[in-house]
Order: structure tokens, then C-alpha cells, then sequence
């Protein structure tokens, strides 16, 4: 069970590794903002693109293989994240390092499906709660690094060191092949699995919002100083990870629809208190609330998806993940959009307002035992 947890620090350790090079990499690319903006689009499209292919290397060679495919890719190409300095070379880059982080996140969730099949337990919620954390720590210490004088590139070798540790000892017992061979390449997304990954698109969305427009919105509406806008995302980052290494224990006791329906209700309320309240203090309160809220919906939606059986659990969990991918890539410039033909404060409402989608859609059709199949 150690090597399954540390899948999931390892991929958080990926994903949180390139938010500190940013700076870096458009200071020496000499980069505008525009130009910052399609290279954060590259490392999404790199993602998206993988992620198919991953579900059919999980089915067809197992998760052990196709892990150590995609920390492959981020050992190629972090040092590079962390070095180039032309803009074409860091698209390039960045496209491959997506498609390393894509198939370590596609791995991760088929082994804790697995896994969750194999115990007969729901496990899904603290695995996420532990790639949650890996993106703190791993954020975390190349900031730290990077602040005591360290190089980009020594900075990001304590990932590659950490990365390099797993695959030589825990990475070995990682899960084999779970699915058919010769099974297909590709499967049309049936309809139950089509409406998951919509869902998890919306709440991945969510997130991205709190993400990209947290620290835009304490600065621009309630005037903060921008040394300290951080901390919205860092609140809510937090509450997200202490409520998903809480998650397993509450979805088991109270049931997927509960956990569901009472997450999307706790992360309007989250949104209401952000844009209502005046003082900023308690802004950082409703940024918490919505990470509180919003920690175990893509779980349990990930988990069902891979619980389904009208599509082979590999293809779906890759299929709802690249959906959910699609909110992380438009989320930005839909609420930017919005924000500019109305407010940001009114942006945030709507995206709190796509919380219905996933209430009423777990009231109606969402199993209440934790462990039953959505048909």
C-alpha cells in the first residue's frame, strides 16, 4: 500500500515542480504576458494529448511501465524547463513535460481504482490528499531552494532526486497490467462516462478559477498588496489537501451522493463568502471553504469512472481525465471573458453557480453506498 501512496506524492511532486521556474523561464526567454499565456497552454495541450494514449499503456503494459514512461519524460525535461532560453525551445518543452505529468496523472488514478477493486475500500480521496500534498512540498522546496541562492537547474534536481528514489525502490511494486492486451486502442466514451467527465470538467474549472484568478481578484477588487495575494490559493490549496487525506473515511460513511452534493452546496457557499464579503480576511475563509468543498468531487468521480463497466476501466479514467483537463485549459480565458463583459466578482458567480450541475446530477443518479457501481 506504501508504493500506491507514494504514486500519488510522486505525481503531486510533478505537477507542483514547474510553478516556481515560471519567473525564470520567462526572464530568460524574454517573454509578454501573451506569450506566457501560450506556453501555459502548451503544458496543458501536452497533457491532453497524452492522456488517450496513456489509458491504452496502462491497459495493454500495466501501470508500473507506463509510470516510469511518464517520469521519463519529466526527467528529460525538467532540467530543460530550468535551462532553455528560447521561447520555441520551452514550447517544446513544455509540451513534452505535459505529456510526462498527463501520464503519471492518468497512472496514478488507474492503480487507485485498482486498488479500490482489489480492498473493496474507498481509497481514492486520500490518494488525491497525497497528490495535493506532493504539489505543496514540491512547490515548497524549489521556492525555499531557489530563495537560499540555489540555480533553477540544482533547484529541480531535488524533484528529479526524489522521482529517482521512487522508481529504484517503491516504483518496482507498482501494479501490472490490469486490462486486455489486445484490447482496443481507442473506445468511444459511453454516455455514463461522457456525463463523469463533464462533471469532473466543472470541477476541475473551479479549481483553475481559484487557481488563476484568486490573486487577481484580492489585488484588483479588494486591494491587496501583491506580495501577499498568494495566500488565497494557499489556503485553498491547503484545505484541499487536509480534506482529501480526510476523504476516504467521510465518502465511506456518508456515501459518494452525500459527499457530492454537500461538496457542491459548501463550494457555492465558499464563492458567496469570497465575493460578498468585503474584508479580505474573510476572503482567504471563503477561498478554504471552497477548497474544503471541492477536495473529494473529481475523487469520487474518477472513482466511478473507473467503477463503470459499459467501458474498460483504463480508457474511461484517461477519457474523464482529459474532459477534466478541458476545464483547467478553459477556465482562464472563460472567466476572463466573463470578467471583462461584466466583473470578476460576477465570473466567480457563475462558476459557483456550475455547482448545480453536480447536485442535482448526484441527486438523481449518483449511488449512495460507496462501493456501488454507477449503471
Amino acid at each position: 500500500m506504501i508504493a500506491y501512496r507514494l504514486t500519488f506524492l510522486m505525481a503531486g511532486l510533478c505537477m507542483g515542480a514547474w510553478a516556481p521556474l515560471v519567473p525564470f523561464a520567462r526572464s530568460r526567454a524574454g517573454i509578454d504576458d501573451g506569450a506566457l499565456g501560450l506556453l501555459l497552454l502548451c503544458l496543458g495541450l501536452g497533457s491532453l494529448v497524452m492522456m488517450p494514449l496513456a489509458g491504452v499503456l496502462n491497459a495493454r503494459r500495466g501501470c508500473r511501465f507506463t509510470m516510469h514512461v511518464g517520469i521519463a519524460l519529466v526527467f528529460l525535461t525538467l532540467p530543460l524547463l530550468a535551462t532553455v532560453h528560447s521561447f520555441s525551445g520551452l514550447v517544446v518543452t513544455l509540451m513534452l513535460f505535459g505529456a510526462g505529468c498527463g501520464t503519471v496523472d492518468v497512472t496514478m488514478n488507474v492503480q487507485g481504482v485498482m486498488v479500490e477493486r482489489a480492498t473493496g475500500r474507498s481509497l481514492m480521496s486520500g490518494f488525491h490528499g497525497l497528490f495535493s500534498l506532493g504539489t505543496i512540498v514540491s512547490a515548497a522546496v524549489i521556492t525555499g531552494l531557489l530563495w537560499l541562492g540555489a540555480t533553477p537547474l540544482l533547484a529541480s534536481c531535488a524533484v528529479l532526486v526524489a522521482l529517482g528514489a521512487f522508481v529504484l525502490t517503491a516504483g518496482r511494486q507498482m501494479l501490472g497490467r490490469s486490462g486486455d492486451a489486445a484490447g482496443p486502442v481507442f473506445a468511444r466514451p459511453s454516455g455514463n462516462v461522457l456525463m463523469l467527465g463533464i462533471l469532473c470538467l466543472i470541477a476541475f474549472l473551479a479549481e483553475g478559477a481559484i487557481l488563476d484568478w484568486s490573486a487577481v481578484f484580492l489585488v484588483q477588487v479588494r486591494a491587496v498588496e501583491p506580495a501577499v495575494a498568494g495566500l488565497g490559493y494557499a489556503v485553498f490549496a491547503v484545505m484541499m489537501a487536509l480534506g482529501r487525506l480526510s476523504g476516504d473515511r467521510i465518502v465511506a460513511r456518508l456515501g459518494p451522493r452525500t459527499v457530492l452534493v454537500g461538496g457542491g452546496l459548501i463550494v457555492m457557499s465558499g464563492f458567496v463568502l469570497v465575493v460578498f464579503a468585503t474584508n479580505w480576511l474573510w476572503n482567504l475563509v471563503g477561498f478554504g471553504v471552497v477548497g474544503a468543498g471541492l477536495a473529494n468531487v473529481a475523487p469520487v468521480y474518477l472513482s466511478l469512472a473507473g467503477a463503470q463497466r459499459t467501458m474498460p476501466g483504463e480508457l474511461a479514467i484517461a477519457a474523464a481525465t482529459s474532459l477534466g483537463y478541458l476545464g483547467i485549459l478553459m477556465g482562464p480565458a472563460a472567466i476572463g471573458l466573463f470578467a471583462q463583459l461584466s466583473s470578476l466578482s460576477a465570473a466567480l458567480l457563475a462558476v459557483a453557480s456550475l455547482m448545480i450541475a453536480i447536485i442535482v446530477s448526484a441527486a438523481r443518479r449518483v449511488p449512495t453506498a460507496s462501493r456501488q457501481r454507477l449503471h
